[in-house]
């Protein structure tokens, strides 16, 4: 296969997070390889995988939205526009949309009873 990328990747062997459906559904990877514009993951066994995730790497402290480049083995690229997330405001994040959907639940809960 042709190697067209313009920077190297980086090989490691990382565990990483996907996260994806509105941050409802992660699934732990491998991270293979790795530069500023994408990464290499291996899944356990055969799995559908939206076209966009948040790939989180505990080990280097980051969080960073991604889309699917290629389904054989994996490939993500990093969105261009996007910036490298610290793990925590990564978690923090996560933890106020999922406060903030469970209050919008309990308020349409409130108010269609009335």
């Amino acid at each position: 296969m042709d190697n067209r990328r313009n920077e190297a990747r980086q090989r490691v062997y990382y565990g990483g997070v996907l996260t994806f459906n509105a941050g409802c559904s992660t699934l732990a990877c491998v991270v293979r390889n790795f530069n500023n514009r994408g990464i290499k993951i291996e899944l356990e066994g055969s799995v559908l995988l939206p076209d966009r995730v948040d790939v989180t790497i505990e080990r280097r402290g980051w969080s960073r939205p991604a889309r699917m480049v290629w389904r054989d083995g994996a490939g993500l690229a990093f969105d261009k526009e996007s910036e490298v997330v610290s793990l925590e405001w990564a978690r923090t994040l996560r933890d106020r949309e999922r406060t903030n959907k469970r209050l919008k639940s309990r308020l349409e809960q409130i108010l269609s009873g009335y």
